[in-house]
């Protein structure tokens, strides 16, 4: 497994128990960390945990649903043998013989056995019932923390988009729209520049988005990521000199198009140096 690009570390009962992501979706965390809370010797607790016949079937299980590359006749043979007394288990063995995913073992300084949340959480249950409440009471904290962050981000980007918009269809208003057209013309005219706007940047107008995705509430920009709701901004106020300067649709279309995607590119290399600069990130390509 690549080298880990975000840690995190969540506090159960005076037990701090770290954790690390590849993908900001996949969580995994200490199994030897929430073991100290059995023993001071971890090692012996896990593998104590793995060589159970309903663990194994529970990580079989597991790797079979989430794991493409699982070794089922490798797992029978596991299987076939746990509960034996001269049986055992270990990260290590789980890893290689089936080519595990769901659990991982780390060298260095924060190494140590690390399993997915689902796969934690079962190890933890088994530590002590008490101390899972422990755990999954910060850790819903945490979780709770990010999504509050992210909602953050999210909704003070759309204002800007919602701001921009604002001097966006005053431009309209005073350089696109003569005095003789209707209602229904203006508000074609406005939708007309939005969609010029939806093409520029997501490549199809609000109603091909909507179309292909009748089953999702809301437009084709509440579906946007904070990339794309940054850019628009820029593309709102970017257009709206544009009109001032008396620029054809077809040649703002054009403009448009090359500064969402100079912008978007812009956007995700200033993510990935964010990436490479957290512990570990210097491994990512």
């Amino acid at each position: 497994m690549a080298e880990n690009i975000k840690k995190e570390i969540i506090h159960a009962n005076g037990f701090d128990i770290r954790i690390f992501t590849t993908d900001f979706e996949n969580e995994y965390l200490s199994l030897t960390d929430i073991a100290k809370y059995k023993s001071n010797d971890p090692n012996d607790v896990i593998k104590n945990w793995m060589r159970g016949r309903e663990t194994l079937e529970f990580l079989g299980l597991w790797e079979k649903l989430h794991n493409s590359d699982f070794k089922p006749v490798e797992f029978d043979g596991f299987k076939s043998e746990a509960g034996l007394h001269a049986f055992t288990m270990s990260p290590t063995k789980w890893i290689e013989g089936v080519n595990a995913i769901g659990i991982v073992s780390k060298a260095g300084r924060y190494g140590g056995t690390y399993a997915h949340s689902d796969i934690a959480l079962e190890f933890a249950s088994w530590v002590s019932a008490e101390f899972k409440l422990y755990i999954m009471k910060d850790y819903q904290r945490l979780k709770k923390d990010e999504n509050s962050r992210l909602s953050l981000n999210w909704n003070l980007n759309r204002e800007i988009a919602k701001l921009n918009y604002k001097i966006h269809t005053d431009a309209i208003k005073e350089n696109l729209i003569p005095p003789e057209l209707t209602m229904e013309q203006i508000s074609y005219k406005y939708a007309n520049e939005a969609d010029l706007l939806n093409v520029a940047l997501f490549g199809e107008t609000a109603k091909q988005w909507r179309e292909k995705n009748p089953e999702i509430k809301g437009n084709i920009r509440d579906e946007a990521n904070l990339n794309q709701l940054l850019v628009l901004a820029n593309m709102e106020s970017y257009n709206s000199i544009l009109i001032e300067q008396g620029k054809l649709m077809s040649e703002r279309l054009v403009l448009l198009r090359n500064l969402a995607v100079k912008q978007m590119s812009t956007l995700s290399s200033a993510c990935l140096e964010d990436i490479k600069r957290l512990p570990g990130g210097d491994k990512i390509d």
